[in-house]
């Protein structure tokens, strides 16, 4: 069995996320991390082999810029094999339909038995590639999984969160599978795996080497049009009363409550 992991660097969560007004897309300038949902994605590859099924190799699958190339170190820190970086300067601008057809075309050259992802990206929280791939690639597509054992070595028995409480449901591998974060928690990587991330095998290709139309991808491949961004107006600053004087303290408080209704 081969499984590819779908993962994306994304602006570190300390970061504050803004839009460029001169392209309409995220600023992803500052620090990057590998996507944190991803991660609960490699941790279900590696206890599908762990668990005793017949996993040939865990591939690391990305699109993205030079940048990426750190997520993909991560990744394999964390129990990849090896690692594929799509990167082209045709794909800026990509929406997610466009970047599910781009993935599509990239998985295609692996032919995975399974193919596993994060529920949602840390940044745009979409929550839709895994199905846009699955749809692509004409696989059996399940989203919000939390719970995934392997059953006969051709088939999944999942366990994923519904509105209304629970689906167990079991689908036939090949498979594009979006893991919730309660799946599991992820591993910390050994300082070895660290520190030998970077000597495990990296793939690196462009568009036209996976066969990537390059009017479907790209800011005139996608159907998504940006807007005319504005940042929130600013907030006023609150009232701070000092505790000097408890009395005057307590009659300027209750007066501004009352003064708002509030009591």
């Amino acid at each position: 069995m081969k499984i590819c992991v779908l993962v994306k660097e994304v602006p570190d969560a300390a970061v504050e996320k803004r839009i460029d007004p001169s392209t309409g897309r995220l600023d992803r300038s500052g620090e990057r991390n590998l996507n944190p949902y991803d991660t609960h994605a490699i941790e279900a590859a590696m206890q599908i082999r762990e668990g005793g099924s017949d996993v040939e190799e865990i591939v690391a699958v990305t699109m993205g810029p030079e940048s990426a190339v750190r997520a993909l170190h991560k990744a394999v820190s964390l129990g990849a094999d090896r690692s594929v970086h799509l990167s082209d300067d045709s794909l800026a601008g990509s929406d997610v339909a466009a970047t599910g057809y781009a993935l599509a075309k990239t998985l295609q050259r692996e032919s995975p038995d399974l193919v596993l992802l994060g529920q949602q990206s840390d940044d745009g929280e979409c929550y839709t590639i895994g199905a846009v791939v699955a749809d692509h690639l004409q696989m059996p597509s399940l989203t919000q999984v939390i719970k995934l054992d392997v059953e006969d070595g051709a088939k999944l028995r999942c366990e994923r969160q519904a509105e209304y409480g629970y689906d167990t449901v079991s689908v036939e591998m090949p498979a594009v599978i979006s893991v919730g974060d309660a799946i599991n928690e992820p591993r910390y990587p050994s300082l070895k795996a660290i520190m030998g991330a970077k000597k495990k095998p990296l793939d690196a290709v462009a568009a036209g080497d996976v066969g990537i139309e390059s009017d479907h991808v790209g800011e005139a491949g996608s159907q998504v049009q940006c807007g005319d961004f504005k940042p929130p107006p600013e907030k006023a600053g609150g009232e701070i009363i000092e505790d000097e004087d408890t009395d005057e303290t307590v009659e300027k408080i209750v007066a501004w409550l009352d003064e708002r209704k509030l009591l």
